[in-house]
């Protein structure tokens, strides 16, 4: 891999650790590598193996277009982020996403077909 992409995918990885708070040591912890090699896929000083990768990737909520410079729309990046944060979660704290998200979504959806009294906000 050359070094420019190699510089991209660390630039990738650095923005969305950034964006999920973390530290290179709390992301190397969660993904059971050393700091070190954080460090290095961020510098471009490494092109990780597919297994490190996929697993940096699916901690930090990146996308193919993330990795690949294609133009993901922000809607697209909030819910790889989010998707992220939720792949770190244990599975009593998925349930407990998954149960207030499926109740938002039924609270917005019943009240989006309701008429606001003409107030839009779209």
């Amino acid at each position: 891999m050359s070094i420019d992409k190699l510089q991209y995918l660390g630039n990738c990885v650095r923005s969305a650790r950034i964006a999920c708070n973390l530290t290179q040591q709390s992301l190397a912890d969660q993904c059971n590598v050393s700091i070190k090699t954080i460090r290095n896929i961020e510098k471009g000083k490494m092109n990780p193996s597919y297994d490190i990768l996929f697993t940096i990737v699916n901690r930090l909520g990146l996308s193919a277009n993330d990795l690949f410079n294609l133009t993901p729309s922000q809607p697209d990046k909030e819910v790889q982020q989010f998707i992220g944060k939720f792949n770190s979660c244990n599975s009593h704290n998925k349930k407990i996403l998954i149960n207030t998200l499926n109740f938002l979504a039924e609270q917005l959806l019943a009240n989006q077909e309701k008429p606001h009294n003409g107030l839009e906000t779209e």
